[in-house]
């Protein structure tokens, strides 16, 4: 339920006017086209610029690469990069720490301040956020109708997480913007899942399945087209999914999550919430440094830790496995799902 709005003429900086988040709570998503400057998105771009250069001088020294592609700019490097590697993308997907703009991104206070509107003031960020590096024509960046609560445990199956997707380019139909089905959410249920998608690691549902379950149907669906500087906010029960890529340029974007401190985060007990503010500390110094020193991507590396096969090239592994592959039928074999069953297996179970 939308909690109690304060008046239009006393809303903080980045809050919205009650009719825009009732519009939210209604149809489960919302398009802000004009929220961050554009000194806060480029600090994010020189990051990204940083971790692809980190990347491709990785590939060099091993001998994966024989040019570092220095000459593009960071919306078509690293298109080249792997066009020449495959699987450089999803090492970018995978990098786990948070770089420092990220961080400051996360934490705008105007962007809690906009949080506030929809959980009160009590704000955790939620630890399964996702850098997206979707080059063009990628299958394994092009991520099929799902609800973001089917890769999480059960136990969130009550809890309210707002997403935020923001873009670090103008996106639209041609370079693989987001497509959502309005009031989606509305039902409050999770629809059955399939695992995986195609050659990757998503997981899908299935349109009959949606309309079945959720009483919604894609014929409803909206294409977000979110300029720089913008972003869109959804629900975590809503369907959606990214349109295929089909410009000549990398769609650079991050998705951040949000809920309250306290409620189970359905990350499978492998990382806890960051604490961002609360009632009684508004102004906060959140703490960056204990959140990044516990890697996701690491973790679960580390419960297969055992299995030699696995460990042996895991610095350029280009698979991705998560829990969420134990919680839904495995309709589709690929590179992903076999080391996931190699893993289970390895652990006995």
């Amino acid at each position: 339920a939308m909690p109690p709005q304060p008046k239009d003429s006393e809303l903080k900086p980045g809050q919205l006017p009650e009719k825009l988040i009732k519009q939210y709570f209604e149809e489960g998503y919302l398009i802000i086209k004009d929220f961050f400057t554009k000194e806060e998105l480029q600090a994010c771009r020189d990051d990204l610029e940083d971790e692809v250069d980190r990347l491709a001088n990785k590939l060099y020294k091993a001998g994966k690469i024989k040019n570092l592609y220095e000459e593009y700019d960071l919306d078509h490097r690293l298109i080249k990069i792997d066009e020449e590697w495959p699987g450089a993308v999803i090492l970018l997907h995978k990098i786990g720490r948070l770089p420092p703009s990220f961080r400051e991104l996360w934490g705008n206070k105007r962007l809690l301040n906009l949080i506030e509107q929809l959980i009160g003031p009590d704000i955790a960020g939620m630890p399964n956020w996702n850098l997206r590096d979707k080059t063009p024509h990628n299958e394994a960046t092009t991520v099929p109708w799902h609800q973001d609560a089917g890769y999480l445990s059960t136990d969130i199956y009550k809890v309210f997480m707002p997403t935020v997707w923001i873009p670090f380019v103008n996106t639209n139909k041609q370079n693989g913007c987001m497509e959502v089905v309005p009031k989606g959410h509305l039902s409050g249920k999770v629809a059955v899942h399939q695992c995986c998608a195609g050659d990757t690691w998503y997981i899908m549902l299935e349109e009959d399945e949606m309309k079945k379950r959720l009483g919604c149907s894609t014929k409803d669906a909206v294409v977000c087209e979110i300029p720089y500087g913008g972003f869109l906010l959804f629900n975590n029960f809503i369907p959606h999914r990214s349109l295929d890529n089909k410009s000549d340029h990398i769609r650079w974007s991050v998705d951040l999550r949000f809920k309250v401190p306290g409620e189970n985060n359905g990350m499978f007990g492998l990382k806890p919430d960051v604490i961002m503010r609360t009632k009684e500390n508004p102004n906060m110094e959140i703490d960056w440094e204990t959140f990044d020193s516990l890697n996701r991507t690491e973790l679960q590396i580390k419960s297969v830790k055992d299995i030699v096969d696995i460990k042996a090239d895991q610095e350029f592994d280009a698979t991705v496995q998560g829990p969420w592959m134990r919680k839904w039928e495995i309709t589709h074999i690929n590179t992903h799902v076999k080391k996931h069953q190699q893993q289970e297996k390895a652990k006995g179970k």
